[in-house]
């Protein structure tokens, strides 16, 4: 992978288009979590990517470059940070 290819901090990139509300295609995947016609769950360097509509099919998947395709009707699309491994919940709440 050559340096053009990684963002700041050495993530993948990472990118989400949703177009009118029925194709999504996200770039950066790094696992399909799970899938069924009401949602998808996918890993993402930047947390858990998490699709939420109906009759949601995933049409293309691409190993080698991340890229994921999903249509349906698409009703929402949100990010779940991943959590700090070997932090204490004191170290979390005073940062």
């Amino acid at each position: 992978m050559n340096e053009k290819s990684m963002t700041a901090g050495g993530k993948k990139p990472h990118n989400v288009i949703l177009e009118n509300r029925n194709m999504l295609t996200a770039t950066g995947i790094q696992a399909i979590l799970s899938y069924d016609e009401l949602t998808a769950c996918l890993d993402t360097e930047y947390g858990m990517l998490t699709i939420g509509g109906e009759g949601l099919k995933v049409s293309e998947l691409s190993v080698q470059t991340g890229e994921v395709r999903i249509s349906g009707a698409i009703e929402y699309v949100q990010y779940t940070v991943k959590k700090e491994k070997g932090t204490s919940l004191f170290k979390r709440l005073v940062r």
